[in-house]
């Protein structure tokens, strides 16, 4: 999306519902032009009432040929999604119906089509909603899992957004109170009221340490949780990562380093997404294409949010195979063949594997131990997100922002506790806490972040 949306407003409609043919068919009208559209597109007929669904014939305004009979709903400034005056025709789903609509409203005065996220980008700019809530529209419609919607409804709920905002509201009240004691330090301005701030600022930091040290979990709660699939070759990583997905996704023989490259798959665990990825077997070869497999797949399980390790109880030693897969506390073992184990199995390799790491034995051939393994991911899953509850921060443009609003507030706090504080520098300080966090919600110079967010959103929305 370019800034030419926003130099040229007009009046925009864009088709909600996704292309195809259904039962229904939503097209979207947002702008000053709205009401004549519809006076247009509805003739001999007066205007629905605001927010009442009223059912329309839909006409041709230059041939009068009736396309359809709809319900329209009307919106009056300000009291709709985008602030503008705005409205909805509920069409029949039929592409012919849809297509002979937007063909009408291409031709009135006034009226273009909408550029990807351009109503929700107007419902920001009107105030109907901070950059946060529009992140989370993006979010909800893209969500894959009931954790994901959940997390997306607390941002558009306002979770971060009236949390940001009352942190910028007390650094501003405490801003002011450092340029009143600058501004009339022979006034009634009590002396060393600018001390009296400090503890005020050691209060807000602490929150945004908080916030910030949430371990990510709501970036991963958004995103997925990365799981590395990791083990030597004929391990059993493919027919591990096939047996979680339900399908075949990845080759499975008995020839080693079939796999060469890494193979995702995502799955639902509890309303966690998780992203699957089987890597290349662990080993030292001549091929230079197994090579850069196994290259790849170290790298892919040192970025990764877990590694799996997979290790054939057989022919592995397993504490041999850890050290190979690089693993950290916490990364779960799962030990294969299970059909194959004697009884005491379980016994005798925990023996061997530290208690810090979750163990499961299991079988792809007769599935035994892949409900525990199962059951085991969407556990470490959620300790990864915190279990959706309480996540502020979803996206690393938050992050970077608040931690840039720490290290400002940081530099205020050290300034005012110097033996001849400088409080002009102390207010620039405070200034640029409350400018980071502006941009966090979009009170400040945020317009060249709008192209980036509302590229990812769908037309129409």
């Amino acid at each position: 999306m370019t800034t030419s949306a926003t130099s040229r407003p007009g009046t925009i409609f864009a088709r909600a519902t996704p292309p195809g043919r259904g039962a229904v068919a939503i097209i979207r009208l947002s702008g000053p032009d709205t009401d004549a559209a519809l006076g247009a597109l509805t003739p001999g007929c007066a205007l629905p009432e605001p927010r009442l669904a009223s059912l329309r014939r839909i006409a041709d305004p230059v041939s009068g040929r009736v396309i359809d009979e709809a319900l329209v709903l009307r919106f009056t400034a300000p009291a709709s999604y985008t602030g503008e005056d705005a409205a909805e025709l509920q069409l029949h789903g039929g592409p012919a119906v849809v297509a002979a609509v937007i063909e009408v409203l291409g031709r009135l005065p006034g009226l273009r089509p909408a550029e990807a996220g351009e109503f929700t980008r107007r419902a920001v700019l009107s105030g109907r909603m901070d950059l946060t809530a529009a992140e989370a529209v993006a979010d909800l419609i893209a969500a894959d899992t009931a954790g994901q919607a959940a997390q997306a409804l607390a941002q558009l709920g306002g979770r971060l957004g009236r949390q940001v905002e009352g942190w910028r509201v007390r650094l501003i009240r405490a801003a002011a109170m450092i340029e009143a004691e600058i501004d009339f330090p022979d006034e009634e301005v009590p002396d060393g009221i600018a001390l009296t701030v400090a503890p005020e600022l050691e209060a807000i930091a602490t929150e945004f340490r908080a916030c910030l040290a949430d371990g990510r979990s709501g970036e991963r709660l958004r995103e997925g949780v990365v799981v590395a699939v990791v083990g030597r070759p004929n391990a059993g990583k493919s027919s591990l990562v096939n047996a979680l997905a339900g399908r075949e996704i990845a080759i499975v023989t008995d020839r080693p380093g079939t796999t060469r490259d890494a193979i995702e798959v995502a799955l639902d665990l509890d309303g966690v997404a998780l992203t699957l990825i089987d890597t290349a077997g662990l080993r030292d070869t001549d091929d230079p294409i197994e090579q850069e497999g196994v290259r790849r797949a170290r790298a892919r399980a040192a970025e990764a949010d877990l590694r799996l390790v997979v290790i054939d109880p057989e022919t592995t030693d397993p504490a041999q195979a850890m050290a190979e897969a690089g693993v950290l506390p916490g990364d779960p073992i799962v030990f294969t063949r299970r059909d194959r184990l004697a009884g005491d199995a379980a016994d005798r390799l925990r023996a061997v594997v530290a208690r810090d790491h979750p163990m499961v034995l299991v079988s792809c051939v007769t599935g035994a131990g892949m409900g525990d393994l199962a059951a085991t991911l969407a556990g470490l899953a959620a300790g990864l997100t915190g279990g959706g509850e309480g996540a502020m921060i979803t996206r690393a443009r938050h992050r970077a922002a608040l931690d840039q609003a720490a290290m400002a507030l940081d530099a205020a706090a050290a300034g005012l506790t110097h033996p001849l504080p400088m409080l002009e520098l102390v207010a620039e300080d405070l200034r640029r806490a409350c400018d980071a966090l502006g941009r966090i919600t979009g009170r400040i110079d945020v317009e060249h972040l709008l192209d980036a967010i509302f590229r990812e959103f769908c037309i129409g929305k």
